[in-house]
């Protein structure tokens, strides 16, 4: 079996070690047992530092294994696993993983257990996210070292395993040939491949945006109830003919989630890039280009003290009076030459003086005499001996280097990171970054009245929830929206208003009109009007099966020949929203060169019994919270029929449920789909 070298990232997690890295002892522990006993097929390509905070742990741990341009295909971290008040590692990593590996840790606390019965003490996590390994190993550089050991020779099949290598292929051969090529035997010292059969391990290792989508549902749902086979027809009805010559079965394909987010991501328009000023719009944006600093920072050698600027003579004997001879503030201006014996007053940020090679700190030194008018000091005491050239002085470019790269292409702009005054440090005032895209949000119905409208509604009249709540969902996801109105169910009307859209947006979102009534015109207008092309009609999912993504030909302001995105969503505000999230998001994230596109995906347990739809799987709205352990817990938002509006109430996640003849329990753990912060314990 011959394979590329695998790639490792190690986390230290260590307060004490982020304030000083030099105390820190793990990193060669860790990349010597890398080095010397894995026979050649490890990498450690990054190491970071960061404190016991659970944010920092996840940030850095999500940037190698959702961002990194290349796969990190083992992340260790090491520290925090054990049971002191900020130990909180596990409970940080555990959050993150798409797939626990209980084996991995029992293989290091069965070989731990084997030294010390202490080893219980420690409490280890293992598992998948994406096409990463993850293994937290003990703070104790020995322990650390001994926990890797136990688990070194198998991890390359799992990362492997990981990283999509055909399953089939790798264990080709049996258990007795993946031992022979780890270098290891079964029931010997160390690590050791579990005697079970490894062939019942071919199922797909491919971790990319699924989001668990193969899953059924089904909650609340009166069951749709059918008696012929599906059939298929070439295209969309043509209206034209009428009632009765409409299509009695859908022609498209139904699809599994997995394939429509497939075909989404394939046929999305590809990101445009634009120049973009460097001022309060830039948030949101990402990088389409390396950013390289202008200029040095600081641009001049600076005090980071209050105190005095000094020449520091050979013998590094600064004691005895001075003569102050100059006032250097940390504002703009000429400085005079500063010789030996005479020093200068300067506050924190100011540039030395000429000549100038240590400040002293103002606290290290004696007022002796002051002018005449008492205003300004004449002499100044100096209580330090034994001082260095350089002390207390910022060099130029100590923080920012000219022509470093300060910011890298891919990077997203934050309001609440350093981005921004990064940028500006640096004199950048104008960046290249993926445009994002503007979106039209179209309501359609001839039931449809505007949500606002007064008085009563008459019979079969529907206020218009969809379009505001897309348009507010689109723009809290950072889009500029707008409202393209309510389109009549007639031919016609549609292509003109559909028309009129694609010379005003990039990007439009339809709710209603892709079912199979005669009415359902979107379909039809997309492919026979507008020429468009539909990827799909059909998704195998609850709520959300109409589901429509399309493609068409249009011209930019330019004038330019382009492709613009159609997603014709369900007119059920639920159905809406929920496919909004699941589908239309992913594709504006990757207009906008947004990565890892979609929501974010999280492990969750259930806090009440839920039922489940026998053939479909079914995104349930539900509120996410952490509970007092610190655990993420879901609790429906009740029930969840797509035309339940009220199933949306206080929902900040979908919980992604599979098919299954049996209800999934309360305490099971399910994956969820976060579309807003986590709460606090309900």
């Amino acid at each position: 079996m011959s394979h590329a070298t695998l790639r490792v990232a190690l986390l230290i997690v260590s307060t004490t070690a982020a304030r000083d890295p030099s105390t820190d002892a793990s990193e060669g522990v860790l990349s010597d047992v890398l080095e010397k006993e894995g026979d050649g097929k490890w990498k450690l390509v990054d190491t970071k530092i960061v404190p016991d905070v659970v944010t920092q742990i996840q940030r850095q741990i999500m940037l190698w294994a959702d961002v990194a341009a290349d796969t990190i295909n083992l992340i260790l971290t090491t520290g925090g696993t054990g049971f002191a008040v900020a130990d909180n590692t596990p409970e940080a990593i555990s959050a993150l993983l798409h797939k626990p590996a209980p084996g991995i840790v029992h293989g290091m606390l069965a070989a731990s257990l084997s030294v010390t019965p202490f080893a219980m003490m420690s409490r280890p996590v293992a598992g998948v996210r994406n096409k990463s390994i993850i293994v937290t190993l003990p703070g104790s550089p020995k322990g650390a070292r001994e926990n890797l050991q136990a688990i070194l020779k198998t991890l390359p099949h799992a990362c492997l395993q990981a990283a999509g290598v055909d399953s089939r292929t790798l264990h080709a051969g049996g258990v007795k040939k993946l031992e022979a090529e780890a270098g290891i035997r079964s029931g010997g010292n160390g690590s050791h491949v579990p005697a079970h059969d490894h062939h019942q391990h071919s199922h797909d290792h491919n971790h990319g945006h699924g989001h668990g989508h193969g899953h059924n549902h089904g909650h609340g749902h009166g069951n749709l109830v059918r008696h012929t086979a599906p059939s298929s027809n070439p295209m969309s009805n043509d209206p034209s003919l009428g009632p009765s010559r409409r299509n009695r079965e859908s022609p498209f394909p139904m699809l599994s989630v997995d394939d429509a987010l497939a075909q989404i991501k394939e046929q999305t328009p590809p990101p445009e890039i634009v120049t973009t000023k460097v001022d309060r719009s830039l948030p949101g944006h990402v990088l389409a280009e390396d950013v390289h600093a202008r200029e040095n920072v600081p641009a001049f050698r600076a005090s980071i003290v209050d105190g005095y600027a000094v020449v520091v003579p050979k013998d590094g004997n600064m004691k005895g009076v001075f003569p102050v001879v100059s006032v250097s503030h940390a504002s703009p201006g000429e400085v005079e030459p500063l010789k030996e014996g005479e020093i200068a007053r300067i506050t924190t940020g100011a540039p030395l003086p000429p000549g100038a090679t240590s400040v002293i700190m103002v606290e290290d030194t004696i007022l002796k005499t002051m002018t005449d008018d008492g205003k300004e000091e004449k002499e100044v005491e100096i209580l330090a001996d034994d001082v260095r050239e350089g002390e207390n002085i910022r060099e130029v470019g100590s923080d920012i280097e000219a022509e470093s790269t300060i910011l890298s292409k891919g990077e997203q702009i934050s309001a609440v990171g350093g981005e921004i005054g990064l940028l500006a440090a640096v004199g950048v005032a104008e960046v290249q970054t993926y445009r994002k895209p503007v979106i039209g949000v179209l309501s359609t119905g001839d039931e449809i009245v505007q949500h606002d409208r007064p008085g009563d509604l008459r019979l079969g009249e529907v206020r218009d929830t969809n379009r505001i709540t897309l348009m507010s969902a689109a723009a809290e996801c950072g889009y500029e929206v707008v409202d393209l109105g309510i389109a009549a169910d007639k031919p016609g009307t549609l292509e003109e208003t559909l028309r009129d859209a694609l010379r005003r947006v990039d990007f439009i979102i339809t709710t209603g009109g892709v079912s199979m009534g005669e009415l359902d015109l979107l379909k039809p207008t997309i492919e026979r009007s507008l020429g468009g092309t539909i990827h799909f009609g059909r998704v195998a999912m609850k709520p959300g099966k109409p589901t429509t993504f399309a493609t068409v030909p249009a011209k930019n302001n330019a004038g330019e020949r382009v492709t613009k995105a159609i997603f014709s969503l369900p007119g059920n505000p639920a159905s809406a929203i929920v496919t909004f999230h699941l589908f239309v998001l992913p594709s504006l994230h990757q207009m906008s060169g947004i990565t890892p596109v979609g929501l974010t995906k999280v492990p969750v347990t259930l806090a009440q019994d839920f039922v489940l739809d026998k053939t479909r799987p079914e995104y349930h709205r539900v509120v996410v919270s952490v509970d007092k352990h610190g655990n993420l817990v879901a609790a429906s938002t009740g029930k969840q029929r797509s035309s339940m509006v009220g199933s949306l109430r206080s929902a900040n996640g979908l919980l992604c449920l599979p098919s299954g003849k049996e209800p999934l329990r309360k305490g099971s753990k399910v994956d969820a789909l976060l579309m807003g912060g986590i709460r606090s314990e309900l």
